[in-house]
């Protein structure tokens, strides 16, 4: 029998509340077994997954993706580095277009503000009567 981990061990491991694995739990990103006590009992490769929910995080999924993409992991077993680098393939694109956007957005922050205008006198977005205004607050072009 595998060696099952506490919630407290698990948050330990992984550095995530144990209110945030309750709630990826209840999301169906990680799973748990009970004890005769009704306490939550984790087995190990739940640690990977976390840490994958993370790292997804960063680059942008939301829990919905990310439990997408959890689905796609072979049932019955543990996840292998290939399963994990077949999930994780796909991501590149989306993170070069962040990378291309956090660049757009350093390019532009002495002289622009995405248009909501602090520079109408020398914009590069034309924004001739500030027609964007009309659209609402806040920048509208980045």
């Amino acid at each position: 029998m595998p060696q099952l981990l506490t919630i407290g061990q698990v948050a330990e491991r992984t550095g995530v509340a144990t209110s945030a694995l309750r709630f990826y739990e209840e999301r169906g990103l990680i799973a748990s077994e009970r004890n005769g006590g009704g306490h939550r009992r984790y087995p190990r490769p739940v640690i990977r997954r976390v840490a994958f929910i993370l790292f997804a995080q960063r680059v942008g999924l939301t829990l919905e993706q990310i439990g997408e993409e959890l689905a796609r992991l072979p049932a019955g077993r543990t996840p292998r580095r290939e399963d994990w680098a077949a999930l994780s393939a796909g991501w590149r694109a989306r993170v070069d277009e962040q990378i291309a956007q956090l660049e757009r957005l350093r390019d532009s922050l002495t002289d622009c503000i995405g248009c909501g205008c602090l520079s109408l006198d020398r914009c590069a977005l034309v924004n001739p009567e500030d027609r964007l205004g009309r659209e609402g607050s806040g920048a509208r072009r980045l």
